[in-house]
């Protein structure tokens, strides 16, 4: 597509807001939704046409599925008597494969070449991010199942998009993978003892249980994908290139699942959670990079260790959350991190890949002098 036609769907979409928020104003909420669908879907193509902000475009495509899911949540329910929450595990399993699949031998060497980083990483993942969440659940006052999830997010590994986000901010990305892959192999041992610690006055947590639970969403389905990534890598490419397309998709879908399911409990604390899920991720972020910048590592390996453990693996706590029964409550602070996640790492990224190229700019002149 050329710019013109970028700047046409932009002007399309924008089109579509109007008439939402002015059915809206009028009244008509209900009828503004298929407008509001429109405008996210629009802008979410339209933007691959502007650099600075292309980054944004999955999320705002998430979006448009929980705008789509509020709308006709009875579409992510069920589908001639198929309930479509039994969906949810064997997404996440898809997901956890795709990263196996892309994980090889090098990414074991890179644990031993960094311990020390490594470390700082992973022990900012599963330090800070538990304590935030726990601390912002007692301050909301949530029905415990909701005050739960927000914990359950907070002992979740980290996100497997960090390492992404940590190249588009010139960070060090194979810290980012590493980081990744190791407190998501951890997880099924840390985080049901995290939530038992920091949970088990709001739900009860089956700790073995939900270990055992945990391997069968992470452990197997990466094990797959380290075989299949060391026998048949390059030998099937159709199904390497569609890998991030199949994980993307499926991220969608958990979404909207959830959001349908959870439906009324986001109409009535919906802004409250937005606003605690937003600060677990942003302090993440901040304490993160200050912890990194405690153990004086340089300006690269902080914003690594920043984005890291600010950015949590939503889609497998929703995974989990199903194995519990609790799809509709302790899921639904997972469903709306994914876009809050998106667009708070777009941002920092954004900024410290142009505050990057500046210091660049400004080294190789003092070179020149």
């Amino acid at each position: 597509m050329s710019k013109r036609h970028y700047k046409t769907l932009l002007g399309l979409a924008i089109t579509c807001l109007v008439i939402a928020i002015t059915m809206a104003a009028a009244g008509y909420m209900h009828s503004a939704g298929p407008f509001l669908i429109a405008f996210f879907l629009g802008l979410s193509f339209a933007v691959k046409g502007f650099p600075p902000v292309k980054g944004l475009s999955f999320t705002i495509l998430i979006l448009a599925v929980v705008t789509t899911a509020m709308y006709y949540p009875h579409l992510f329910v069920e589908i001639g008597g198929f309930e479509l929450a039994i969906l949810i595990t064997p997404l996440v399993q898809v997901i956890m494969f795709g990263m196996g699949s892309s994980m090889g031998l090098k990414d074991f060497i890179e644990l031993a070449k960094r311990p020390r980083a490594v470390f700082i990483g992973v022990l900012a993942q599963f330090t800070i991010m538990p304590a935030l969440a726990y601390a912002l659940a007692l301050i909301s006052n949530f029905p415990p199942e909701i005050s739960a999830g927000l914990i359950l997010l907070g002992c979740a590994p980290t996100s497997v998009t960090a390492s992404l986000f940590s190249y588009l901010a010139k960070a060090n990305v194979a810290l980012a993978i590493t980081v990744t892959s190791l407190t998501t192999l951890l997880a099924p041992l840390l985080l049901p003892l995290l939530m038992k610690l920091f949970a088990g006055n709001f739900v009860e947590i089956a700790v073995l249980a939900m270990m055992w639970d945990m391997a069968q969403i992470v452990l197997i389905p990466i094990g797959v994908g380290l075989l299949f990534n060391h026998f048949l890598s390059g030998r099937a490419k159709w199904l390497d290139a569609a890998m991030p397309k199949v994980s993307m998709a499926g991220v969608a879908l958990i979404v909207a699942i959830i959001i349908a399911a959870g439906r009324e409990s986001l109409l009535n604390i919906g802004f409250l959670l937005l606003f605690m899920v937003l600060a677990h991720n942003v302090l993440g972020y901040f304490f993160g990079y200050w912890m990194a910048r405690l153990f004086k590592m340089d300006e690269r390996d902080c914003r690594t260790i920043a984005i890291a453990t600010g950015m949590q693996n939503a889609g497998l706590v929703s995974g989990i959350a199903k194995t519990m029964g609790k799809i509709a409550t302790i899921g639904l602070a997972s469903a709306v991190c994914g876009p809050i996640m998106g667009f708070t790492a777009s941002i920092i990224a954004s900024h410290w890949s142009n505050a990057g190229s500046k210091a660049s700019v400004r080294h190789n002149e003092n070179k020149e002098l």
